[in-house]
């Protein structure tokens, strides 16, 4: 199959719907971080891009959203095809440019702080990081505390950056500046919000 085919291939079969489906499972992900939110594979998207974070593309992303592709995604000339004609976002020269962020690779992926962390008037221009992970439970184990979450959470995604812990303490500390993460899984996905505290279950 070309690129022009495959760019058009394997959007929302309806979108309207669609997007509200992904978007209420993103915003519900917020409110509870560390909550699993089962989500339907709605978008078929060129390899590597999963079907959970092509949806969640698909549903947050349009033409004055810049996005940043991991080198594993930017390889790959049918998935700047497909978000470019599903969504319209340009592509982001930088990691400090983007509005969202598609990471293939978690864990040889850019450090947090280089991207985007909005200023202190709008924090809410900071990099939204979708990371692809294989699932959410066979990772080493992340214990969540802060808003939205009863006493604590706990969520194991694979595959996480390296100092992960480390480098969410310091994103932390720039509050209300820093990132926001998408954890896209197959079938489902999880937030960890700028707002949520990470321990390590040694610690």
């Amino acid at each position: 199959m070309d690129i022009a085919t495959q760019s058009i291939e394997g959007g929302f079969v309806d979108p309207v719907f669609n997007a509200q489906v992904v978007f209420r499972a993103i915003m519900d992900a917020m409110a509870r971080p560390g909550s699993v939110q089962a989500l339907p594979p709605l978008a078929h998207p060129p390899a590597p891009l999963s079907a959970t974070a092509g949806a969640v593309a698909l549903s947050l992303c349009d033409n004055d959203t810049p996005i940043w592709l991991d080198p594993r995604l930017q390889a790959e000339a049918s998935v700047k095809a497909w978000l470019g004609f599903h969504t319209g976002a340009p592509l982001a020269n930088t990691p400090a440019d983007a509005h969202f962020a598609l990471i293939a690779n978690p864990a040889e992926m850019a450090a947090l702080d280089g991207f985007s962390q909005g200023t202190q008037e709008y924090p809410d221009r900071s990099t939204t990081l979708i990371l692809l992970v294989d699932d959410l439970a066979s990772g080493p184990s992340l214990l969540l505390e802060g808003p939205g979450i009863e006493k604590t959470a706990m969520i194991a995604p694979t595959a996480m950056p390296r100092h992960f812990v480390e480098q969410w303490k310091q994103n932390n500390q720039r509050f209300p500046r820093g990132v926001d993460i998408v954890l896209a899984a197959p079938g489902s996905l999880a937030c960890l919000p700028r707002t949520t505290r990470i321990k390590t279950m040694e610690a």
